[in-house]
């Protein structure tokens, strides 16, 4: 348990698209990641829409991997699991609503168990796991979710029920949202959004606005805004002790994995002149007339 510096360099973004079916949320999505990467082939869509990603493919060679049912926890979690090893910076769940209420998915998986409010505690865990896979996850990941009207039955000041419209809601888990650093909105089909929640604060309380790859650019930016790569490599390369290069590894935590083989390298470097140096203190001819090593005077007994 340790206290450390706060660093802005190497975030990885949990972004939310959310919005009714027709009102843009994979074309959004794929803008997004393109800003973020400049790189198409860089981009994954784990599709669970009927390979809709597909009908986007005039936009670039970006990767689609077609989830079927069932849509188990587990399988979302195999896919991006897929995704990482093969190396995408951005990784698209298009969508997480298939996971909660789709076939196979946590609402049925529940319904099986025999629907009880005890039963969720063998559901919860697993849902959990595919939070955990994408909070967890070392890629940028975009997840988009339906969404629906909601509507609730209240009691009017006639005494009469009522049914009464609450806007739209998002079709996964209750708090979602909270895990995301980033959640748009999309509120008509002409694809304009509005921000739900923002710890970047590059959009909150800005007008309704189309997301383009220019939202995805400064996303970046945004991300990249602390210490680089470089600048750890060379203050690596500078240290002298041990102590320093586990200082080090330990400021710069979001960037251990980047940073550790030049850790390694530098250690070993560092261990190679302490043992020659070593070396040099063992035949220095001070440290041997000290000794008494080769000395010409006659031992006892001689």
């Amino acid at each position: 348990m340790q206290l450390q510096q706060t660093q802005l360099n190497n975030v990885k973004l949990r972004l939310g698209i959310s919005g009714a079916s027709g009102f843009g949320k994979t074309y959004s999505a794929l803008q997004l990641a393109y800003g973020m990467t400049q790189d198409w082939s860089k981009i994954a869509v784990i599709d669970t829409e009927n390979a809709s990603a597909s009908l986007y493919s005039d936009l670039g060679s970006f990767n689609v991997l077609n989830l079927f049912p069932p849509y188990s926890p587990e399988r979302y979690i195999e896919a991006i699991d897929i995704c990482e090893k093969a190396g995408m910076e951005v990784i698209i769940i298009d969508s997480i609503t298939h996971e909660w209420q789709g076939e196979g998915g946590c609402l049925q998986i529940h319904e099986q168990l025999g629907g009880r409010f005890q039963d969720w505690a063998k559901v919860k865990p697993r849902h959990q796991k595919f939070i955990d896979a994408i909070l967890q996850s070392r890629c940028h990941i975009i997840t988009t979710t339906r969404r629906k009207t909601d509507y609730s039955m209240d009691v009017g000041s006639n005494g009469k029920s009522k049914v009464v419209k609450h806007g739209t809601k998002e079709i996964t888990s209750e708090g979602f949202e909270y895990e995301l650093t980033l959640n748009f909105e999309l509120i008509n089909e002409n694809h304009l959004c509005k921000v739900s929640k923002d710890r970047t604060n590059l959009f909150q309380g800005k007008p309704e606005f189309i997301i383009t790859s220019e939202a995805g650019k400064t996303l970046k930016t945004w991300c990249n805004q602390g210490t680089s790569l470089e600048d750890v490599k060379q203050d690596i390369q500078s240290t002298s002790t041990f102590e320093e290069l586990r200082h080090l590894y330990q400021e710069h935590s979001a960037l251990k994995q980047q940073i550790l083989p030049f850790i390694m390298e530098r250690k070993s470097e560092i261990e190679k002149s302490t043992q020659i140096v070593d070396c040099k203190q063992i035949i220095n001819p001070k440290t041997i007339k000290d000794n008494g090593i080769n000395s010409n005077k006659p031992t006892g007994g001689q």
